[in-house]
């Protein structure tokens, strides 16, 4: 097994030295692209100041940064990257920029390690490709590239690796991604075929009957699969896919007895599955094929007292050769900014918890704690 994980998944500002240096100054050509660049009133430097702790002027077609002199290199260089995408087509909004910044600060994080090795060649991050590069997917909105280190060595793994699981909070992209290199590998020819799976547990709430015939029924478990999908291909592509074979989603009973051979199957919130059930799922695999598990251990919505088969799988498979297991974090998390801080929030109060003596979470647990 190889579990990934990297070394800098969160990378911290480099240390500040006390004194200011000059502001730095960028000089950009061309003004439409920079207008893109800064964002409407500005608000793109807004944000590249809220994040790097500088300050950030645009006079004309220049840019000053102004700062400590580790987080005003960053900034001259998330935004020269930014510009460069721009040229190229790319499309720049608060959650590229984020991306940026974490990836050029990931960046310096470890050529920083290297120079502290001087004496060993240093070995590329796992998450790079043979060439060297950042792992990218080509698709009909533009090329999907890794917003983090986690995304990074997953994106790796997706092209590389016959059974892979993606596990941690939500909005990491482990569905996400794993769609984009089932929809590639599709339209390169390298499968014949996408299965998309999930189990079909509700979130802690009942919805009661369901009116329809069996795809009305299990929609609304697949619904995020169908949303992954469409942001990959055109509607009525999917449609004529789906109709042919070439994309099947169902939900995880209907995999019983089957053998899924050159195909590139994806089950997704695996948390939600028996121990038995992640058995009959891994089962599956057969030749030519590919398969992703992806779930978030903090959020199972099995009954009381069952064990979670995504956990019993990690646990079981830790010593199988040929399974890579990537694992994110809070930092790797590529919505709203908020929605990390949020993770960050429950598993510290997790970690609290399990900190406190057994006999005071009874006492709380109770109402008798003071």
């Amino acid at each position: 097994m190889t579990t990934q994980r990297q070394p800098s998944s969160a990378p911290t500002l480099p240390t500040a030295t006390p004194e200011q240096t000059q502001p730095l100054t960028l000089l950009f050509e061309d003004n439409t692209l920079l207008a893109k660049l800064v964002g409407d009133h500005d608000r793109h430097l807004r944000h590249l100041e809220e994040g790097l702790d500088i300050q950030v002027a645009r006079r004309g077609n220049r840019i000053s940064i102004k700062g400590q002199p580790p987080h005003t290199t960053i900034a001259r260089t998330t935004l020269s990257n930014l510009y460069k995408k721009l040229a190229t087509g790319g499309v720049v909004d608060v959650s590229a920029i984020e991306a940026t910044i974490r990836m050029t600060m990931l960046n310096a994080s470890t050529r920083q390690s290297d120079m502290r090795t001087p004496q060993t060649e240093a070995a590329a991050p796992a998450f790079l490709t043979p060439e060297g590069s950042l792992p990218t997917l080509k698709m009909r909105h533009g090329a999907i590239e890794p917003r983090s280190a986690g995304q990074a060595a997953y994106m790796q793994a997706l092209a590389s690796k016959e059974l892979v699981f993606g596990i941690g909070p939500a909005g990491t992209g482990k569905t996400y991604l794993a769609v984009a290199q089932a929809v590639a590998m599709l339209q390169a020819g390298s499968i014949d075929r996408i299965i998309l799976s999930r189990p079909a547990v509700e979130a802690g709430e009942r919805l009661g009957f369901l009116p329809g015939d069996m795809k009305d029924k299990i929609d609304p478990y697949l619904r995020p699969l169908y949303d992954a999908l469409h942001d990959m291909l055109p509607g009525d592509q999917v449609m004529r896919r789906m109709a042919a074979g070439d994309i099947e989603v169902a939900p995880l009973a209907f995999m019983r007895g089957r053998t899924l051979s050159h195909a590139f199957v994806i089950l997704d919130e695996a948390q939600n599955t028996t121990i038995a059930q992640m058995k009959m799922f891994l089962t599956r695999l057969g030749p030519g094929s590919r398969m992703v598990v992806t779930g978030d251990l903090t959020q199972v919505d099995l009954p009381s007292g069952t064990t979670s088969g995504l956990r019993d799988a990690i646990e079981t498979l830790a010593n199988v050769r040929g399974v890579t297991i990537t694992r994110f974090e809070a930092a790797d998390v590529v919505r709203h900014r908020l929605v990390a801080r949020i993770v960050e929030a429950y598993d510290a109060k997790a970690a609290a918890s399990r900190d406190k003596p057994s006999n005071t979470r009874r006492q709380e647990n109770n109402g008798t704690a003071k």
